[in-house]
């Protein structure tokens, strides 16, 4: 506890991220990732070969933005270094973690975006939806949504059913369905190759292997088939409970495009 309180407050972290509790979610997934390290292991391994296979054949190699860069546990950052000239890494707070794993490319940049597009409304400083993606986007021959559309709307609609109402809002299921959609279709907007890794749905079970619970984390929205899927251990046996762990199934496209 003490640990993650030291790590909130050296955290490189602006004051919207903090207020909105972006900076805390940062610490808490820095420490989880310690403490699950080998049942995150093969996940991580799946979602970077994902990346790499999405960089194989491309026609020109100049910026890869990578939207959702955190900690660098699921990107492959040597490799994007080694392949294109500029590598931008887009996120709410960049972590040590991901700062240091990122220190020996001249040719990484980082940019604090709300990908959300809800920091305004959240903040009662407008009543719309912000810009989705940054500007770099549509210069890039690559853009990377890493393991972030399921997470875009947890902070937003938890805030929504605190507060009761954000501008126009008011149902929480149609909030968070809103901001899955609109960032699946930015991405469609964009003239560059989109690889998408994202889990879909959530599972808690048993140690028998009877399903307690099942959510999906994506309000409905449907990405399309997905071209590689595997299952996330997040949580194991120990983690959130003795007799119960959280599966996450993660659906991932080096090359997405929307269905029709």
């Amino acid at each position: 506890m003490l640990l993650d309180l030291l790590h909130w407050l050296l955290l490189p972290a602006s004051l919207p991220a903090r207020r909105l509790g972006y900076a805390g979610d940062s610490v808490r997934l820095a420490a989880r990732s310690r403490r699950c390290r080998a049942a995150w292991a093969p996940h991580l391994a799946a979602a970077k070969e994902v990346v790499r296979a999405a960089m194989r054949d491309l026609p020109r190699r100049d910026t890869v933005v990578v939207l959702g860069s955190g900690l660098l546990d699921d990107v492959p950052i040597d490799d994007l270094a080694a392949c294109f000239r500029r590598v931008v890494l887009v996120d709410a707070v960049h972590p040590w973690r991901g700062r240091w794993r990122a220190r020996r490319h001249s040719t990484v940049s980082r940019l604090i975006h709300d990908l959300s597009g809800t920091q305004d409304l959240l903040l009662g400083r407008g009543q719309a939806f912000g810009a989705m993606l940054p500007p770099v986007c549509r210069e890039a021959d690559l853009v990377v949504s890493a393991n972030l559309l399921s997470q875009l709307p947890i902070l937003p609609v938890a805030r929504l059913e605190a507060a009761g109402r954000l501008g126009p809002w008011t149902d929480p299921e149609a909030f968070g369905r809103r901001i899955v959609a609109a960032h699946l279709d930015a991405l469609a907007d964009l003239p560059a190759r989109i690889c998408l890794v994202t889990d879909r749905n959530e599972t808690e079970e048993d140690r028998d292997g009877r399903v307690l619970d099942r959510f999906d984390l994506l309000y409905g929205v449907d990405p399309g088939p997905a071209a590689r899927a595997w299952d996330w251990v997040l949580a194991p046996f120990g983690e959130e409970a003795r007799d119960r762990r959280v599966v996450h199934r993660v659906a991932a496209w080096p090359d997405w495009w929307p269905v029709a």
